[in-house]
């Protein structure tokens, strides 16, 4: 099962809206095949695992192993359930229970009745964190919420507005630390920023320092202030602008409406979640990170800290946590936070 979890990761990034899912065949105490899902319409996991194996007379006397459970209805593929009886394997063992209401459990329940040895719950803790975000968009009905944001020696995550040069963004980490914060991107479906975060640093939002797809940006621009040759709205990438304004979507660019006189975490969650956004970093300004923050609407936090001195300018939001892990890159550190009530 801890193959069948490493696997299922080489899925991050590309197998949105589907969960990460690797799976393994053992035969004899050997593993005779295995497999991961790449990508949203292509074959599963456990699909991948079956025909990796050059003997298929083999598999009726071996062992599936699969991090999360066989789907058992038609989407873009046919049932995994399906296809694990009809070629014969006895024994099932699984991670996790899909929490998707089209399978939760069906899947366990078909095998079951077709006479498969199914053993549940193996390694559960692994396979649910692997799915964290597939989890927590079918159980809370909201996307994974990752606050991001780099901070100086002194706390701060920007300098005072006077010692700004011009509208780009002021580099508080090193090289190596930026480049992680891109494959984080790519990792990600969606991620946002606020009005004044354009404005100040003009940022692209994309993922220039890392091979990977670029994520769906997300700015809140109350009332349309932010300049149509900023870098946010460039063809790179899809950009949801939330707004209090209706507007025409125009192309790449999706205007969504909110009421700003009332929580806009909480309506961003519930109009993400219906757009299926799974994930999103929170990558915005003090004032857009601290207000989910104060909605308890966060999952995990990343907070790099570099070298850089301030003494001034935008404090870093605070979190009422401590830390879980710390991580040196380089002479900068990287914080990840739990957010163990959310």
């Amino acid at each position: 099962m801890r193959r069948c979890v490493q696997l299922a990761k080489n899925g991050l990034g590309t197998s949105y809206p589907n969960p990460l899912v690797g799976s393994v065949i053992v035969h004899n105490n050997m593993i005779i095949g295995e497999g991961w899902h790449y990508k949203s319409g292509m074959a599963h996991a456990e699909v991948n695992a079956i025909k990796s194996v050059s003997n298929p007379e083999l598999l009726k006397d071996s062992t599936i192993y699969v991090s999360l459970e066989p789907c058992s209805h038609f989407g873009k593929t046919p049932p995994c359930s399906d296809l694990i009886i009809a070629t014969g394997i006895k024994k099932v063992v699984i991670g996790s229970m899909d929490p998707n209401p089209k399978v939760a459990g069906r899947g366990i329940k078909k095998l079951t009745e077709a006479g498969c040895d199914v053993q549940f719950g193996v390694l559960i803790e692994d396979s649910d964190q692997l799915n964290k975000r597939f989890f927590t968009y079918h159980k809370k009905k909201r996307p994974f919420i990752i606050l991001k944001w780099a901070q100086t020696k002194d706390g701060f995550i920007a300098p005072a507005s006077d010692l700004r040069s011009k509208k780009e963004p002021v580099w508080i980490t090193n090289t190596i630390a930026i480049q992680l914060s891109h494959k984080l991107r790519a990792e990600e479906q969606a991620i946002l920023v606020g009005t004044q975060t354009v404005i100040d640093d003009n940022p692209s939002l994309t993922t220039r320092e890392w091979k990977g797809s670029n994520p769906l940006r997300v700015v809140i621009d109350r009332t349309l202030r932010i300049p149509e040759d900023a870098f946010v709205f460039s063809n790179d990438a899809a950009t949801f602008v939330v707004t209090e304004k209706e507007m025409t979507n125009r192309e790449n660019i999706i205007y969504e409406t909110l009421n700003f006189s009332e929580n806009i975490p909480q309506q961003l969650c519930k109009t993400l979640y219906n757009h299926n956004i799974q994930s999103i970093i929170i990558e915005g300004g003090a004032t857009t990170l601290q207000s989910f923050i104060d909605t308890n609407l966060w999952d995990e936090a990343l907070v790099f800290t570099g070298n850089s001195i301030f003494e001034n300018g935008i404090k870093a939001p605070q979190l009422a946590v401590s830390a879980s892990t710390e991580t040196v890159v380089l002479d900068n550190y990287l914080h990840t936070f739990i957010n163990q009530n959310s």
